[in-house]
């Protein structure tokens, strides 16, 4: 979602402030502006719908001379795509504003300004907030006492910068559900919501809690808790090994990021395996105490994640032998649910900031579970911070909007929890040692799936003039093939959709004609000939298959088939390995089509908002 970068410096920072939002751009945007308050103690603003270089063009044209400024890129909720309506927001040319979330009480707000006599430029619920800071500048002498005064008012979530005229080099910061990060450097300080906006200026960070307000200068900053009171927040030294980086020698970053599987992979096993089991603390200190109670396992999270969940089920039912609910964190947050015995609620993100999946995590420590697992990208984040054991994948930054090396590290850290609590549920130290084996290997057979990229590239064409999509898979499949799809719609726009292949009876037959292409996964498993059977029922339809099967699964290409031979590998791992095919598929398919790979229309990367 949004992108924030802030700065008080003793350099003019108009540079820094675009540098950090272009590392922003994909969380996903439609606009982008920045306010610096220049020498004179004037705010000049400069906004610009699409892409940040359209920004970095128009201040190229009137440089900006401020060592103070905020900036902002803008995924649109409320106001749609204009100039009007991207951030920053000023009030009164004085008070400066950028904002993630949604203010839910703005409509309230908004009248109570008019009558006050404020005009309002913007459909936005963001100005709400500058116009009220406004408002309270005038009660109050301090700045961040107008801040502060003003946030007790607003309901819904913000993560909130802003800067004003007659204070010049302070900055306010207020967070409630969206995350911001404090940089730390030598006579200036900086802002972001995102710690990689700031990497080329500091290392240093302190990451602020869920109410906290921070009152920054060049030389020092005060963090305040929820209830007002000064507090000391850790400063983080960053972890170079998460910095994407550029796209090196490839084209998109979805495509580095989908070649950088087996070393992501490799980086998440290191140092976590033995030879016949996990080394200990895994989940984190103490945290073999808490899973050999584990009788039952509640899976939440969103999009991806939760495809993640529903392939972890059948390893965690099936090996570990515990019980395991997994739920969308939309809807698993606003019902009533039964709360097992000795329930352990797993959340999974790539960015720990998910707000469903956050706010249900929250919830969790309400309703009786026996503890909370995150399994997480990000060190730094809420998730990673709140829950009671977390699991690292060490994936490194993903760029692309379509997550790829993020799904495949998670898939990977709940193969591990399977193995954790499996310990203690009956495992033999056989099937042990057999996880253990199919994880060392796993990096290479992910090598071997990517020698099919130009297979899969010669492929793609045939999806040009097609608008919609069938994807088959059954067991740990199933869930994989609806990973295919959800990748294939996000940056090619081609409607896709997924079934567990023996429900083709029930409904998909229908749609099946020559322009309606089958995506099968198909790995030589005890499933593989259910999985043939649905085959012949989709070519006596007329259907046109693309076959992604293991070599020993005797599939042969014809007229109405194609079959991409996949590497054999376990039947534990294969989830993970034919991810990779699937992957090659949607990004190549997507090139055809011409789309915006990295940044698809409409999306964000980060989802900090409901």
């Amino acid at each position: 979602m949004c992108g924030i970068v802030g700065a008080t410096s003793e350099r003019r920072i108009s540079e820094i402030l675009i540098e950090g939002l272009k590392r922003l751009e994909y969380r996903g945007y439609d606009s982008a502006g920045l306010a610096v308050l220049n020498d004179n103690g004037d705010i000049e603003l400069v906004r610009r719908v699409g892409k940040v270089q359209a920004l970095k063009d128009a201040v190229g044209e009137q440089p900006l001379s401020g060592t103070t400024g905020i900036a902002h890129t803008r995924w649109a909720t409320h106001g749609g795509v204009t100039e009007a309506n991207a951030h920053p927001h000023i009030s009164g040319n004085c008070i400066a504003v950028v904002h993630n979330g949604i203010i839910e009480n703005h409509d309230k707000l908004r009248q109570q300004l008019q009558q006050l006599g404020y005009t309002f430029n913007s459909d936005t619920d963001t100005e709400v907030i500058c116009h009220w800071i406004h408002h309270e500048r005038k009660k109050h002498d301090d700045f961040f006492a107008a801040v502060q005064a003003t946030i007790k008012h607003l309901e819904g979530a913000y993560g909130t910068l802003v800067m004003d005229c007659r204070n010049p080099g302070r900055l306010v910061v207020a967070r409630s559900g969206s995350p911001l990060v404090i940089g730390l450097g030598i006579g200036e300080n900086f802002v972001a919501s995102d710690q990689l906006a700031l990497l080329p200026v500091t290392r240093r960070f302190i990451v602020l809690e869920e109410g906290d307000m921070a009152d920054i200068t060049r030389t020092e900053v005060k963090v305040y808790d929820r209830d007002g009171n000064p507090v000391e927040r850790e400063v983080h030294e960053f972890d170079g090994h998460y910095d994407a980086g550029g796209k090196g020698e490839y084209r998109h970053y979805m495509l580095k990021e989908i070649h950088e599987q087996p070393s992501a992979v490799r980086h998440a096993l290191e140092e976590r395996l033995t030879d016949h089991g996990l080394a200990d603390d895994v989940f984190g200190k103490g945290s073999l105490e808490l899973l050999k109670r584990v009788k039952h396992v509640q899976i939440v999270a969103c999009g991806t994640s939760y495809h993640a969940g529903l392939v972890a089920r059948y390893w965690l039912e099936a090996l570990a032998g515990v019980s395991c609910n997994v739920e969308i964190a939309s809807e698993f947050r606003y019902r009533t649910s039964h709360v097992h015995h000795d329930s352990l609620l797993v959340t999974i993100s790539q960015s720990g900031e998910t707000a469903d999946t956050l706010a249900a995590l929250r919830l969790s420590k309400q309703l009786g579970y026996l503890g909370s697992l995150t399994i997480c990208n990000v060190p730094t984040s809420s998730m990673v911070r709140e829950s009671d054991l977390a699991y690292l994948t060490r994936a490194g930054a993903e760029i692309g909007v379509a997550s790829t090396k993020a799904f495949t590290t998670q898939l990977v850290g709940l193969l591990m929890l399977t193995l954790a609590i499996g310990q203690f549920r009956g495992m033999s130290h056989e099937q042990q040692s057999a996880v253990v084996q199919s994880l060392k290997v796993l990096p290479n057979k992910l090598e071997e799936a990517l020698l099919l990229s130009e297979a899969i590239e010669a492929l793609a064409p045939e999806f040009a003039d097609k608008y919609h999509s069938l994807f088959l898979g059954r067991g740990t499949q199933y869930p994989i093939a609806m990973e295919g799809a959800l990748k294939l719609k996000e940056i090619s726009y081609i409607h896709a959709e997924a079934y567990a292949a023996g429900e083709l009876k029930h409904g998909p037959l229908a749609l099946i004609d020559a322009e309606m292409p089958v995506i099968v996964v198909a790995p030589n498993d005890e499933l593989l000939e259910k999985l043939k059977s649905n085959v012949e029922e989709v070519r006596a339809r007329g259907g046109i298959m693309y076959v992604f099967a293991d070599k020993h699964a005797h599939f042969k290409s014809d007229d109405s088939m194609r079959v991409i031979n996949v590497t054999h590998c376990d039947e534990l791992i294969a989830p993970i390995v034919y991810t990779v095919p699937l992957q090659l598929l949607s990004y190549f398919v997507a090139i055809i089509k011409g789309t915006d790979v990295d940044q698809p229309r409409n999306l964000a990367k980060s989802v900090t908002v409901e």
